[in-house]
């Protein structure tokens, strides 16, 4: 999901991320392999919790498909009980309702600078919990999380409303007040960033929390649960359940005294969660969803750079990410040679052990999703798609796949058409910018899209004709907590990042006073 070109050089491994400064190989400390594990259960309260049920759940390591541990397995009623906790904390009065705004930002940043503290520690845990290389959760996770809330950090004391010159002798104006309750579901691709995305921007607003998180990846979330409270967060504002969708998700979205909910997953659980909110309370819902996104080569792109953005766009993170460049759309006069460098450049992927340093590509998430992904390579084959590389298993245990490209896809087959979720390139021919145009929208989807061209009119003429949320040109997966983050269509409703994620965190009062005499 983020920008980040890895570039091997004589005893210097380079990361360049969104806003990151390039990162030396001594510059990211050993990791931890075996990272002890402090905290695996509920967060409520700023207190420690079994599951009101007694139940818990094992969170598996992806690299050997081995138990890590086990974990309390929150669902309605332990959501229950931390709704009661969040309205507790937000009542009128309450320290965290009276609390000024800028020493708001001041916790925030507080909480920023023990997740500093404590990188290493918390990307050792991520990189076991999730698989990812942990070259990548140190330097590029871990530095977005804490840019990030030291952003939302800024904004606590700078939304505000306004005075309104309204007729009359009257004095009215706007107060710009939090929504309360905040349910917020957060993935397992991005843990860690994830949960920042939600949370910085819900407690500058004055908001109170109650996460769940994947049951896939609760390790870090519930670590950083631990520094919330040590940052000196009053009980009950953030309160953080690992737990399962269809219990714990399910009674979030539709609890009668959650304000809003807040997703980050799969459109077809943006379905069910727009729809517990229609049939509960009619609470707020921001949902960043699914995608399959265009990724278009112009033939006067320069093919080095295009050839490797594009292998990034889709095979980062094992390919687990929303926003993947998963339609490659190439220019018919440079298509033979594209795809070339594609497999030339997909067979020299390192996919391994996510502690070394070397690793590009560690395991998927877990068991359902490597064979989901599997599933995918044979429907390709079965529909006539040319399979170039990869398509297999790539170790004898844990979920690893093959970087996998595919060439000669057609818009209907189903690789082409359905979110992946995992390191499987599909590559498509096409030969002019007015059919390119029309066949990237042709797509339920609309999260994000590149262009790759030298020619300005080019780039203007598509990123004001694809229906996407983010249009990158020349480059792919540029994020920043400035910009904003967010889908067209099944994609998604609202903006995640930057100003306009405060928007969906507020709610906007207007106050009108009888004054005896208005004067300008």
């Amino acid at each position: 999901m983020i920008r980040s070109v890895i570039r091997k050089l004589p005893q210097v491994v380079w990361l360049r991320a969104a806003f990151t400064r390039p990162f030396s190989a001594a510059a990211v400390p050993a990791p931890n392999t075996e990272p002890d594990i402090h905290f695996n259960k509920i967060f409520i309260n700023n207190e420690w919790h079994d599951a009101v049920s007694k139940k818990t759940f094992p969170s598996i390591n992806p690299a050997t498909g081995e138990v890590i541990c086990q974990v309390a397995e929150g669902d309605k009623a332990d959501v229950d009980k931390a709704v009661i906790a969040a309205q507790e904390a937000f009542k009128f009065g309450s320290p965290w309702r009276r609390m000024n705004a800028s020493d708001r930002g001041v916790l925030i940043n507080r909480l920023a600078d023990l997740i500093e503290r404590d990188r290493a520690y918390l990307a050792s845990l991520e990189t076991l919990d999730n698989g990812k290389p942990y070259t990548m959760s140190y330097a590029v996770d871990l530095e977005l999380v804490v840019k990030c809330l030291r952003y939302y950090a800024g904004w606590a004391d700078k939304t505000h409303g306004k005075t309104i010159p309204i007729d009359g002798d009257y004095f009215s104006y706007t107060r710009h007040e939090p929504v309360g309750v905040c349910g917020q579901v957060i993935p397992w691709n991005f843990p860690l960033l994830m949960q920042a995305w939600k949370l910085g921007p819900a407690l500058a607003t004055g908001n109170v929390v109650v996460m769940k998180v994947a049951e896939q990846t609760p390790l870090t979330a519930l670590y950083v649960a631990s520094l919330i409270k040590e940052a000196g967060f009053p009980p009950g504002v953030v309160n953080i359940i690992p737990g399962y969708g269809p219990t714990a998700g399910a009674a979030i979205s539709s609890h009668m005294d959650v304000d809003k909910v807040a997703f980050t997953g799969s459109t077809e659980v943006g379905h069910i969660i727009q729809k517990a909110s229609g049939t509960s309370n009619l609470k707020k819902v921001t949902l960043e969803l699914g995608g399959k996104s265009p990724n278009i080569i112009f033939s006067d792109a320069d093919m080095s750079t295009a050839v490797e953005q594009a292998h990034f766009a889709l095979f980062f993170n094992q390919g687990q990410c929303c926003c993947a460049g998963s339609r490659t759309f190439v220019e018919e006069s440079i298509y033979n040679e594209f795809v070339e460098r594609s497999i030339e450049r997909a067979k020299s992927r390192v996919v391994g052990n996510p502690f070394d340093p070397n690793t590009e590509q560690g395991p998927q998430i877990d068991e359902e999703q490597f064979q989901k992904i599997l599933n995918y390579i044979s429907s390709g084959k079965r529909e006539g798609a040319k399979l170039l590389c990869g398509g297999g298993v790539a170790a004898d245990r844990g979920y690893f796949i093959q970087p996998t490209v595919f060439g000669d896809v057609h818009d209907n087959m189903v690789i082409a058409k359905e979110e992946i979720f995992g390191p499987v390139m599909q590559i498509m021919k096409f030969k002019t910018i007015e059919e390119v145009l029309e066949r990237a929208n042709n797509t339920k989807y609309g999260l994000a899209a590149a262009v790759f061209t030298r020619d300005i009119d080019k780039a203007n003429y598509m990123s004001q004709g694809l229906r996407a949320g983010t249009v990158w040109v020349n480059c792919y997966d540029v994020f920043g907590a400035q910009s904003p983050f967010g889908g067209y269509k099944a994609s998604g409703v609202g903006r995640e990042l930057g100003e306009y994620s405060l928007e969906e965190y507020t709610e906007v009062k207007t106050v009108t006073i009888k004054v005896p005499q208005k004067n300008s």
